[in-house]
């Protein structure tokens, strides 16, 4: 028999899958603050794996934990993508490719 331990967040539909596939595992539900906790280092593991893979699925990835976050805190979707728009119309996006290379003050 082999074990192999995870010890992190998952989808909700991953146990099943791996059940599925006729084998068992062992799932724990988290707390509030856990679960907090597991988010954040699912985004850290989700954006290490974009950064090695530059693949987009793991942008969609990201993107499934920033939504689990935004639920946790109480924030829509909607006043996610408000406050997105807001900061980038007074701070701009991301679109003209500007590197900043100093600040030079007298």
């Amino acid at each position: 028999m082999t074990v192999t331990k995870y010890n992190k967040l998952v989808r909700d539909n991953i146990p099943n899958i791996i059940e599925r596939d006729g084998k068992k595992v062992k799932i724990a539900k988290l707390d509030d603050e856990e679960y907090i906790k597991a988010l954040n280092l699912k985004l850290d593991e989700e954006l290490e794996e974009y950064i090695e893979t530059n693949n987009i699925e793991e942008l969609v990835d990201m993107v499934e934990v920033i939504y689990g976050i935004l639920d946790y805190y109480g924030v829509s979707i909607e006043e996610f993508e408000k406050i997105r728009n807001e900061k980038a119309r007074k701070r701009g996006a991301f679109k003209e490719k500007i590197l900043l290379i100093e600040v030079i003050e007298d």
